[in-house]
């Protein structure tokens, strides 16, 4: 048996999506910029895919810009909004347990001159909006804050931040980072008076190397990419027909019935909580029921390092990660776990467990018997 259990690092694409992309590259391959009938074929495309995830997010087509994925809407986001606005001031507030390609444009901007704010969280992952009100000054012009925390699962209280900007200073713009949130929660930029709102195509069963960024209308922001002036000039170079087909297509396919498909995930997500829980020197990291994401387990396996765990779990064919895949290969360690207070014995034993709408209770079964097995093994190999 196989249990993949690593979905908020990536996800397999869903048949449709491979079958249109296929189309796209096969047949309908036309550059969208070329005047022709497979120009407008391809451009075709491109205006479907804005349409379906416009649909979805109750915006207007022309707000959804068309990047490479999370990590270049993120960069926008900020990068572009900053230099957009440094006139009205130089001041970012932010969280300290955003993924690396927030923290890591914050690190860039410093650079630039920029003061950037990095709030603390609790010992559940969130941040305190008192935090956030005392963080607030006439300089700030932009806030990033992540909805989904990538490690635990973490919800962030967007309304709440939403509201503190409209009391203290409506000018700031709001950016989110919406990448583990997109497909499952069910998310209204406008209700939520977010301004920018960052989404990666892999993490719902779409291709890699796209993603989009929600840009409200109006919002002062600059691009990045240079050239040809497509998409408005905010991004130019020819657009991935391929991928912008496929990840219309996959998010047409993640909000059909969704709300069966949350509740599902709870259950699965609770499930495992409830039998990791039953065994011993083990720190749930995650909270049960909706006070997190759905899709998200993080637990410390006291004594056994994350990847010692991982790789034996691998040789059984259950696949996890032990923290974002983006910096698993680092060995760095886990900032998210930190800073919610987790001693080091519990941050170097984190593993985290992830799901989709395809995981099924029986692949959970699978990896629960496989660590009750290993675990005592493992520890008393440590020991020795």
């Amino acid at each position: 048996m196989e249990a993949y259990l690593d979905n908020s690092s990536t996800t397999k694409v869903f048949d449709e999506v491979g079958q249109l992309m296929i189309k796209t590259m096969e047949t309908d391959y036309g550059n969208p910029s070329s005047m022709h009938l497979k120009g407008v074929e391809a451009e075709k495309y491109i205006k479907q895919s804005a349409g379906k995830i416009a649909k979805i997010l109750k915006v207007d087509e022309k707000e959804i810009l068309f990047t490479s994925g999370g990590t270049e809407s993120n960069n926008h986001a900020i990068i572009g909004t900053a230099m957009a606005n440094r006139r009205a001031g130089n001041h970012i507030i932010t969280t300290s347990v955003e993924h690396a390609s927030v923290l890591s444009t914050m690190a860039f901007l410093e650079e630039q001159g920029f003061k950037v704010t990095y709030l603390p969280v609790d010992e559940n992952g969130v941040i305190r909006i008192s935090d956030l009100k005392e963080a607030i000054c006439d300089d700030t012009i932009l806030i990033s804050v992540m909805y989904v925390n990538n490690e635990v699962g973490a919800i962030m209280p967007i309304n709440d931040i939403a509201r503190v900007i409209e009391e203290k200073k409506p000018d700031i713009i709001f950016h989110v980072d919406a990448i583990q949130a997109f497909g499952k929660l069910e998310i209204y930029p406008r209700r939520l008076h977010i301004d920018l709102l960052s989404v990666s195509g892999h993490k719902i069963h779409g291709p890699k190397g796209v993603g989009f960024l929600y840009i409200k209308d109006k919002t002062k922001i600059k691009p990045l990419i240079f050239g040809g002036g497509q998409q408005k000039g905010m991004r130019s170079g020819t657009e991935n027909v391929p991928g912008i087909a496929g990840i219309g297509c996959a998010a047409e396919l993640v909000y059909d019935g969704l709300s069966s498909k949350i509740e599902k995930l709870y259950a699965l997500k609770d499930y495992m909580i409830d039998k990791l829980s039953e065994m011993d020197h083990v720190k749930i990291n995650s909270r049960k029921g909706y006070d997190g994401a759905p899709q998200i387990v993080n637990a410390s396996f006291v004594g056994v390092r994350s990847e010692v765990l991982l790789h034996a779990l691998e040789d059984r064919k259950i696949y996890v990660s032990a923290g974002s895949a983006c910096s698993t290969n680092k060995h760095v360690v886990s900032a998210t776990l930190k800073s919610m207070g987790l001693k080091n014995e519990e941050i170097e034993s984190a593993v985290r467990f992830s799901f989709c709408i395809n995981t099924t209770k029986e692949e959970i079964d699978y990896a629960i018997d496989a660590i009750k097995e290993l675990l005592p093994m493992l520890r008393l190999y440590r020991r020795k």
